[in-house]
Protein backbone atom coordinates (compact mmCIF):
# COMPACT_ATOMS: atom_id res chain seq x y z
CA UNK A 1 0.00 0.00 0.00
CA UNK A 2 1.55 3.34 -1.04
CA UNK A 3 2.02 5.88 1.74
CA UNK A 4 0.76 9.38 1.00
CA UNK A 5 1.25 12.51 3.08
CA UNK A 6 -1.83 14.67 3.63
CA UNK A 7 -1.38 18.11 5.18
CA UNK A 8 -4.29 19.92 6.85
CA UNK A 9 -4.00 23.68 7.25
CA UNK A 10 -6.45 25.38 9.61
CA UNK A 11 -6.95 28.47 11.73
CA UNK A 12 -5.86 26.58 14.85
CA UNK A 13 -5.67 23.13 16.38
CA UNK A 14 -8.17 24.00 19.11
CA UNK A 15 -10.83 25.24 16.69
CA UNK A 16 -13.96 23.09 16.45
CA UNK A 17 -13.78 22.65 12.63
CA UNK A 18 -10.19 21.41 12.95
CA UNK A 19 -11.29 18.73 15.38
CA UNK A 20 -14.39 17.57 13.55
CA UNK A 21 -13.18 17.99 9.96
CA UNK A 22 -9.55 16.88 10.36
CA UNK A 23 -8.05 15.64 13.63
CA UNK A 24 -10.79 13.12 14.40
CA UNK A 25 -9.92 11.31 11.15
CA UNK A 26 -6.17 11.03 11.71
CA UNK A 27 -6.20 7.45 13.03
CA UNK A 28 -8.34 6.38 10.09
CA UNK A 29 -5.96 8.02 7.64
CA UNK A 30 -3.06 6.15 9.22
CA UNK A 31 -4.90 2.85 8.97
CA UNK A 32 -5.55 3.56 5.29
CA UNK A 33 -1.87 4.15 4.54
CA UNK A 34 -1.83 7.94 4.70
CA UNK A 35 0.36 10.10 6.94
CA UNK A 36 -1.79 13.00 8.24
CA UNK A 37 -0.16 16.24 9.40
CA UNK A 38 -1.72 19.41 10.79
CA UNK A 39 -0.30 22.92 10.64
CA UNK A 40 -1.79 26.20 11.74
CA UNK A 41 -2.10 28.85 9.04
CA UNK A 42 0.95 30.92 9.99
CA UNK A 43 0.72 34.71 9.93
CA UNK A 44 4.39 35.71 10.00
CA UNK A 45 6.52 35.79 6.87
CA UNK A 46 8.85 33.15 8.31
CA UNK A 47 5.93 30.97 9.29
CA UNK A 48 4.41 31.23 5.83
CA UNK A 49 7.71 30.22 4.23
CA UNK A 50 8.00 27.23 6.55
CA UNK A 51 4.42 26.24 5.77
CA UNK A 52 5.17 26.23 2.04
CA UNK A 53 7.91 23.65 2.66
CA UNK A 54 5.36 21.36 4.25
CA UNK A 55 3.00 22.05 1.36
CA UNK A 56 5.65 21.00 -1.15
CA UNK A 57 6.37 17.78 0.77
CA UNK A 58 2.72 16.70 0.94
CA UNK A 59 0.87 14.67 -1.65
CA UNK A 60 -2.40 16.42 -0.79
CA UNK A 61 -2.98 19.72 0.99
CA UNK A 62 -6.36 20.37 2.62
CA UNK A 63 -7.21 23.95 3.61
CA UNK A 64 -9.93 24.32 6.24
CA UNK A 65 -11.97 27.52 5.83
CA UNK A 66 -8.95 29.79 5.31
CA UNK A 67 -8.87 31.76 2.02
CA UNK A 68 -5.48 33.55 2.30
CA UNK A 69 -4.26 36.55 0.31
CA UNK A 70 -4.03 36.56 -3.49
CA UNK A 71 -0.20 36.16 -3.59
CA UNK A 72 -0.23 33.30 -1.08
CA UNK A 73 -2.97 31.50 -2.98
CA UNK A 74 -0.71 31.60 -5.99
CA UNK A 75 2.15 30.11 -3.97
CA UNK A 76 -0.04 27.40 -2.48
CA UNK A 77 -1.13 26.35 -5.94
CA UNK A 78 2.45 26.47 -7.20
CA UNK A 79 3.86 24.24 -4.44
CA UNK A 80 0.94 21.89 -3.82
CA UNK A 81 0.68 18.70 -5.84
CA UNK A 82 -3.04 18.50 -5.07
CA UNK A 83 -5.06 21.19 -3.34
CA UNK A 84 -8.37 20.59 -1.50
CA UNK A 85 -10.63 23.12 0.21
CA UNK A 86 -12.87 22.09 3.11
CA UNK A 87 -15.72 24.17 4.49
CA UNK A 88 -18.49 23.67 7.03
CA UNK A 89 -19.83 27.22 7.13
CA UNK A 90 -21.02 29.88 4.69
CA UNK A 91 -17.71 31.74 4.87
CA UNK A 92 -18.56 33.61 1.65
CA UNK A 93 -21.20 35.64 3.57
CA UNK A 94 -21.10 38.06 6.46
CA UNK A 95 -21.87 36.44 9.80
CA UNK A 96 -25.38 37.91 9.75
CA UNK A 97 -26.10 36.23 6.39
CA UNK A 98 -25.85 39.35 4.25
CA UNK A 99 -23.78 39.22 1.04
CA UNK A 100 -20.11 40.18 1.22
CA UNK A 101 -18.36 41.01 -2.03
CA UNK A 102 -14.90 40.68 -0.46
CA UNK A 103 -15.59 37.34 1.21
CA UNK A 104 -17.11 35.95 -1.97
CA UNK A 105 -14.11 37.08 -4.04
CA UNK A 106 -11.71 35.47 -1.57
CA UNK A 107 -13.79 32.31 -1.50
CA UNK A 108 -13.97 31.99 -5.27
CA UNK A 109 -10.34 33.02 -5.64
CA UNK A 110 -9.13 30.09 -3.57
CA UNK A 111 -11.71 27.59 -4.82
CA UNK A 112 -10.64 28.38 -8.37
CA UNK A 113 -7.13 27.14 -7.56
CA UNK A 114 -8.27 23.89 -5.91
CA UNK A 115 -8.60 20.45 -7.45
CA UNK A 116 -11.34 19.34 -5.06
CA UNK A 117 -13.72 20.75 -2.46
CA UNK A 118 -15.24 18.98 0.55
CA UNK A 119 -18.49 20.67 1.57
CA UNK A 120 -20.34 19.98 4.82
CA UNK A 121 -23.79 20.07 3.23
CA UNK A 122 -25.49 20.45 -0.15
CA UNK A 123 -26.02 24.20 0.24
CA UNK A 124 -22.27 24.69 0.64
CA UNK A 125 -21.55 22.24 -2.17
CA UNK A 126 -23.75 24.26 -4.52
CA UNK A 127 -21.82 27.40 -3.59
CA UNK A 128 -18.54 25.66 -4.50
CA UNK A 129 -19.63 24.34 -7.89
CA UNK A 130 -19.25 27.65 -9.71
CA UNK A 131 -15.53 27.81 -8.88
CA UNK A 132 -14.24 24.26 -8.33
CA UNK A 133 -14.34 21.42 -10.87
CA UNK A 134 -14.85 18.64 -8.33
CA UNK A 135 -17.08 19.01 -5.25
CA UNK A 136 -17.90 16.28 -2.72
CA UNK A 137 -20.55 16.58 -0.02
CA UNK A 138 -18.88 15.31 3.13
CA UNK A 139 -21.06 15.98 6.18
CA UNK A 140 -19.63 16.97 9.52
CA UNK A 141 -19.66 13.69 11.42
CA UNK A 142 -18.94 12.28 14.85
CA UNK A 143 -17.76 9.08 16.52
CA UNK A 144 -20.86 7.21 17.75
CA UNK A 145 -18.77 5.27 20.27
CA UNK A 146 -18.17 8.42 22.30
CA UNK A 147 -21.92 8.80 22.86
CA UNK A 148 -22.62 5.13 23.50
CA UNK A 149 -23.21 5.69 27.21
CA UNK A 150 -26.25 4.84 29.31
CA UNK A 151 -26.41 7.15 32.32
CA UNK A 152 -29.58 7.12 34.39
CA UNK A 153 -32.19 9.64 33.30
CA UNK A 154 -34.30 11.43 35.92
CA UNK A 155 -37.66 9.78 36.56
CA UNK A 156 -39.45 12.81 37.95
CA UNK A 157 -38.54 15.41 35.31
CA UNK A 158 -38.45 15.74 31.53
CA UNK A 159 -35.08 17.24 30.70
CA UNK A 160 -34.79 19.15 27.43
CA UNK A 161 -31.11 19.62 26.53
CA UNK A 162 -29.35 22.23 24.41
CA UNK A 163 -25.60 22.19 23.75
CA UNK A 164 -23.76 25.12 22.29
CA UNK A 165 -21.81 28.26 23.18
CA UNK A 166 -22.24 32.01 23.56
CA UNK A 167 -21.93 32.40 19.78
CA UNK A 168 -25.23 30.55 19.27
CA UNK A 169 -26.92 31.70 22.48
CA UNK A 170 -29.31 33.94 20.51
CA UNK A 171 -31.08 30.92 19.01
CA UNK A 172 -31.78 29.44 22.43
CA UNK A 173 -32.94 32.82 23.76
CA UNK A 174 -35.69 32.93 21.12
CA UNK A 175 -36.89 29.50 22.27
CA UNK A 176 -37.04 30.20 26.01
CA UNK A 177 -40.44 31.99 25.95
CA UNK A 178 -41.89 29.01 24.10
CA UNK A 179 -40.43 26.61 26.66
CA UNK A 180 -41.87 28.77 29.42
CA UNK A 181 -45.31 28.32 27.85
CA UNK A 182 -44.79 24.56 27.79
CA UNK A 183 -43.63 24.61 31.41
CA UNK A 184 -46.93 26.18 32.44
CA UNK A 185 -48.56 22.87 31.43
CA UNK A 186 -45.80 20.58 32.67
CA UNK A 187 -44.25 21.58 35.97
CA UNK A 188 -41.60 18.88 35.70
CA UNK A 189 -40.07 20.37 32.54
CA UNK A 190 -36.41 21.36 32.82
CA UNK A 191 -33.97 22.96 30.37
CA UNK A 192 -30.40 21.70 30.59
CA UNK A 193 -27.91 24.10 29.00
CA UNK A 194 -24.49 22.61 28.23
CA UNK A 195 -22.50 25.72 27.42
CA UNK A 196 -20.52 28.61 28.84
CA UNK A 197 -23.57 30.51 30.09
CA UNK A 198 -26.93 30.14 31.82
CA UNK A 199 -30.37 31.58 31.03
CA UNK A 200 -32.22 31.83 34.36
CA UNK A 201 -35.98 32.02 34.02
CA UNK A 202 -38.68 32.61 36.66
CA UNK A 203 -41.06 30.32 34.76
CA UNK A 204 -38.74 27.52 33.66
CA UNK A 205 -36.29 25.46 35.66
CA UNK A 206 -32.85 25.66 34.02
CA UNK A 207 -29.71 23.67 34.74
CA UNK A 208 -26.38 25.14 33.69
CA UNK A 209 -23.70 22.57 32.87
CA UNK A 210 -20.25 23.87 31.89
CA UNK A 211 -19.17 22.22 28.66
CA UNK A 212 -16.20 19.84 28.73
CA UNK A 213 -15.21 17.34 26.10
CA UNK A 214 -15.03 14.64 28.78
CA UNK A 215 -18.57 15.11 30.09
CA UNK A 216 -20.64 16.30 27.10
CA UNK A 217 -21.71 12.79 26.00
CA UNK A 218 -22.92 11.78 29.47
CA UNK A 219 -24.73 15.07 30.02
CA UNK A 220 -26.56 14.75 26.70
CA UNK A 221 -27.42 11.08 27.16
CA UNK A 222 -28.81 11.65 30.65
CA UNK A 223 -31.43 14.00 29.16
CA UNK A 224 -34.70 13.08 27.46
CA UNK A 225 -35.06 15.34 24.38
CA UNK A 226 -32.53 17.32 22.33
CA UNK A 227 -33.33 20.86 21.17
CA UNK A 228 -31.91 22.60 18.09
CA UNK A 229 -33.47 26.03 17.51
CA UNK A 230 -32.04 28.01 14.60
CA UNK A 231 -33.11 30.85 12.33
CA UNK A 232 -33.57 30.22 8.61
CA UNK A 233 -31.33 32.50 6.55
CA UNK A 234 -28.42 32.24 4.09
CA UNK A 235 -25.88 32.04 6.96
CA UNK A 236 -27.58 29.28 8.95
CA UNK A 237 -28.17 27.22 5.80
CA UNK A 238 -24.42 26.70 5.78
CA UNK A 239 -24.51 25.09 9.24
CA UNK A 240 -23.98 21.33 9.42
CA UNK A 241 -26.25 20.33 12.32
CA UNK A 242 -23.63 19.18 14.81
CA UNK A 243 -25.84 19.39 17.91
CA UNK A 244 -28.58 17.36 16.17
CA UNK A 245 -26.00 14.68 15.37
CA UNK A 246 -24.84 14.62 18.99
CA UNK A 247 -28.41 14.11 20.22
CA UNK A 248 -28.93 11.32 17.69
CA UNK A 249 -25.70 9.60 18.71
CA UNK A 250 -26.88 9.71 22.34
CA UNK A 251 -30.25 8.17 21.35
CA UNK A 252 -32.34 11.26 22.03
CA UNK A 253 -35.37 12.30 20.00
CA UNK A 254 -34.87 15.75 18.52
CA UNK A 255 -36.97 18.86 18.13
CA UNK A 256 -35.32 21.21 15.65
CA UNK A 257 -36.17 24.34 13.74
CA UNK A 258 -37.38 23.63 10.22
CA UNK A 259 -34.36 25.25 8.65
CA UNK A 260 -31.23 24.41 6.72
CA UNK A 261 -29.63 21.00 7.01
CA UNK A 262 -32.10 19.90 9.70
CA UNK A 263 -34.46 18.81 6.91
CA UNK A 264 -31.82 16.47 5.46
CA UNK A 265 -30.71 14.99 8.76
CA UNK A 266 -34.09 14.28 10.34
CA UNK A 267 -35.96 13.11 7.22
CA UNK A 268 -39.58 13.08 8.36
CA UNK A 269 -40.76 12.24 11.87
CA UNK A 270 -38.95 8.97 12.56
CA UNK A 271 -36.17 10.67 14.53
CA UNK A 272 -37.72 13.90 15.73
CA UNK A 273 -39.84 16.89 14.82
CA UNK A 274 -39.22 19.95 12.68
CA UNK A 275 -40.91 23.01 14.16
CA UNK A 276 -41.55 26.43 12.64
CA UNK A 277 -44.17 28.04 14.86
CA UNK A 278 -44.34 28.24 18.67
CA UNK A 279 -47.36 25.94 18.59
CA UNK A 280 -45.39 23.30 16.67
CA UNK A 281 -42.62 23.44 19.28
CA UNK A 282 -45.12 23.06 22.11
CA UNK A 283 -47.03 20.26 20.38
CA UNK A 284 -43.77 18.32 19.86
CA UNK A 285 -42.82 18.75 23.52
CA UNK A 286 -46.28 17.62 24.65
CA UNK A 287 -46.15 14.54 22.43
CA UNK A 288 -42.73 13.47 23.68
CA UNK A 289 -43.57 14.34 27.28
CA UNK A 290 -46.53 11.95 27.19
CA UNK A 291 -44.89 9.00 25.47
CA UNK A 292 -41.63 7.54 26.79
CA UNK A 293 -41.90 4.63 24.33
CA UNK A 294 -41.99 7.09 21.43
CA UNK A 295 -38.93 8.85 22.81
CA UNK A 296 -37.03 5.58 22.97
CA UNK A 297 -38.10 4.51 19.49
CA UNK A 298 -37.11 7.83 17.95
CA UNK A 299 -33.81 7.84 19.82
CA UNK A 300 -32.90 4.39 18.54
CA UNK A 301 -33.87 5.36 14.97
CA UNK A 302 -31.72 8.46 15.21
CA UNK A 303 -28.74 6.50 16.43
CA UNK A 304 -29.12 4.06 13.53
CA UNK A 305 -29.26 6.85 10.95
CA UNK A 306 -26.30 8.60 12.56
CA UNK A 307 -24.12 5.50 12.31
CA UNK A 308 -25.09 4.90 8.68
CA UNK A 309 -24.78 8.45 7.37
CA UNK A 310 -23.05 10.81 9.80
CA UNK A 311 -20.41 8.74 11.58
CA UNK A 312 -16.67 9.17 11.14
CA UNK A 313 -16.49 5.80 9.38
CA UNK A 314 -19.22 6.59 6.85
CA UNK A 315 -17.82 10.03 6.00
CA UNK A 316 -14.22 8.85 5.94
CA UNK A 317 -15.15 6.38 3.20
CA UNK A 318 -16.33 9.36 1.12
CA UNK A 319 -13.16 11.35 1.82
CA UNK A 320 -10.84 8.44 1.09
CA UNK A 321 -12.53 7.57 -2.21
CA UNK A 322 -12.17 11.17 -3.41
CA UNK A 323 -8.51 11.32 -2.35
CA UNK A 324 -7.60 8.01 -3.97
CA UNK A 325 -9.23 9.22 -7.17
CA UNK A 326 -7.37 12.50 -6.95
CA UNK A 327 -3.89 11.01 -6.55
CA UNK A 328 -4.49 8.20 -9.02
CA UNK A 329 -5.42 10.70 -11.74
CA UNK A 330 -2.07 12.49 -11.47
Amino acid sequence: MPNHRILFISKGETKSPTRYRALDYFSRFEQAGWTPIHRDAAKSLGGRRSLLKDVANADVVVILRKTFSVPYRYLLRKYAKHLVFDLDDAIFLNDNGTPSGQRMRNFRGLLGRCDLAWAGNQYLADACLASCPDVITAPTSIDPAIYDVTPKKPDDTLDLVWIGSSSTRKYLETLVPILERAASDFSNLRLKIIADFDLPSPRLKTISIPWTRETEATEIASSHVGLAPMSDDPWTRGKCGLKVLQYMAARLPVIASASGVHHDILEGEQIGYLAQSPDQWIDAIKTLHADSARREKMGNAGRKRLVANYSLDSTFAILLESLNRLVSDS
